[in-house]
């Protein structure tokens, strides 16, 4: 059994109380995880001034070089995990073990947690939009005839991490590169990633001393919100119901992604099937932009048979096997209470499981100590059904039909949508749409994702504010170490 200390920046700790991370399939201890405490947060928190100081004065292209090396390592290194050495075999081997999702799945994701350590300089581009990255090191740029000039929210940035799918980890993997220490409440099933990630940085040479992970409680997480000046959380609508309106805390939720149709393209639903399966089911259906609706003025009986078709053959398989299609619920009683909500919203008149009628058998399938949810979609007579704007840990969807000239107005918040359309109009008005965040134009999976477009929020505006700046012909001011005199009198704009 390995034994995962939390890592105090640079300080290992061994706690006496920790954490025990059981194989979902055997039932056998694969790790203790050391656990931290509220106060010990706290004390930390309290060195992270200097600390930021400390890592903003390492110019960026000696940042942008650690992020390469440490990219490379991330996949073929052997790195430490506590007392163990890990292979990236080994990395994924457990990761499926103690979270439940199959290793193709983890392998899969992982490599997303590769690309953005590798790709770093497009992802920063993206998200600081083009932006002279050697601004990182001023503190302003100059092109095209203006000054761009920000300056840091905080002194750390907290994560309080999730279980379901590494992938999710790209997100706050840009925070070193824009200089700012990196703090890490991880996943209770899912260690694996973020100590990986940070062990990679150690090795490309990134000192310690700006990386936490911090493994603890409810109450811990909460204290790391509080306490961080900037961070992340992921939840559910009522675990992130408290920081719904603290503009400290970047939220990501439940994303009821769907895929709406437009008049012109609703009879020609057969031909972006694939697309939408893909939406629907990729890894397993549980991440926030897998669609959970698919809406269309018409024809939303057909398109529900013609998707439950296509979904009903997936079956349980081990969570080794390369063809998986489907993720085991490492707690059986998860996958029960989940089944249990849609059975009871179902006794609501107005919906249907259509892939139960197709497929024949319930959707909660028990095997040994795992259970599983099979592909459920769901139609729905009217957008009011309680199951039409729904999101659940496993391939669901409903088919709702709704006007065109409504659908819009009706979606409510969408993290991810894919327009079937061609209508000029209509995808105006979907680009002006407020309820959509991340819009896909044309047959693309709701869950494709490019990483140099923000995502449920912009870290770098997450992480700096803008500011105007003027600078007198004469002084000898400086924004940085580097920073260059602008013109008299010129109001900066700033990012």
């Amino acid at each position: 059994m390995i034994q995962i200390p939390a890592l105090r920046f640079g300080k290992p700790y061994t706690s006496l109380e920790k954490a025990t991370l059981i194989h979902h399939v055997t039932g056998e201890p694969v790790a203790e995880v050391s656990q931290v405490t509220g106060s010990q947060i706290a004390r930390d928190l309290g060195q992270m001034e200097r600390a930021h100081k400390e890592l903003r004065a390492i110019p960026i292209r000696d940042i942008l070089e650690i992020y390469r090396k440490a990219a490379d390592y991330f996949v073929t290194a052997t790195l430490p995990c506590g007392d163990a050495e890990l292979t990236f075999d080994d990395y994924v081997r457990n990761l499926s073990a103690t979270t439940g999702s199959p290793m193709v799945f983890c392998r899969r994701n992982a490599l997303k947690v590769h690309y953005v350590l590798e790709n770093i300089e497009v992802v920063l581009g993206g998200l600081t939009r083009g932006l002279d990255l050697t601004a990182l090191d001023t503190g302003y740029a100059t092109g095209g005839g203006r000054t761009q000039a920000f300056y840091p929210t905080t002194d750390v940035f907290g994560a309080v991490l999730p279980s379901n799918s590494p992938g999710v980890h790209s997100l706050w993997v840009p925070t070193i590169a824009l200089k700012m220490p990196l703090l890490l409440k991880p996943g209770r099933e899912e260690p694996w990633t973020p100590m990986r990630v940070l062990q990679a940085f150690i090795k490309a040479g990134l000192p310690a001393k700006f990386l936490g992970f911090l493994p603890t409680d409810h109450a811990g997480a909460a204290d790391i919100l509080r306490l961080c000046g900037r961070s992340m959380a992921f939840g559910d609508d009522k675990t992130m119901a408290p920081y719904k309106h603290d503009h400290r805390v970047e939220i990501h939720g439940t994303g009821y992604s769907k895929f709406i149709f437009g008049d012109d393209q609703a009879d020609n639903y057969e031909q972006y099937l694939d697309t939408i399966v893909e939406g629907i089911a990729g890894n397993g259906g549980r991440a926030c932009v897998n669609a959970s609706g698919v809406w269309t003025p018409r024809n939303g009986k057909a398109i529900a048979e013609a998707l439950a078709k296509r979904l009903s053959g997936a079956k349980p398989r081990p969570w080794d096997h390369p063809d998986c299609e489907i993720a085991g619920f490492a707690r059986p009683e998860v996958a029960e209470a989940i089944d249990g909500m849609v059975t009871k919203a179902l006794e609501t008149p107005g919906a249907v499981d259509v892939t139960e009628q197709v497929r024949g058998t319930p959707r909660l399938v028990k095997e040994g100590r795992i259970a599983y949810l099979l592909p459920t979609i769901v139609r729905c007579d009217t957008p009011d059904h309680p199951l039409a704007n729904k999101e659940f840990l496993f391939p669901y969807a409903s088919v709702v039909e709704c006007p065109q000239a409504d659908v819009l107005k009706r979606i409510g918040y969408t993290l991810a949508a894919t327009v079937l359309s061609e209508d000029e109009r209509f995808l105006a008005d979907a680009m002006a749409c407020p309820n959509i965040e991340r819009l896909n134009l044309g047959a693309l999976p709701t869950n494709r994702l490019t990483w140099d477009q923000p995502h449920e929020g912009n870290l770098f505006t997450h992480l700096y504010r803008q500011r105007a700046l003027n600078i007198a012909p004469t002084s000898h001011a400086t924004a940085g170490p580097a920073a260059r005199p602008v013109a008299a009198g010129r109001d900066v704009a700033a990012v």
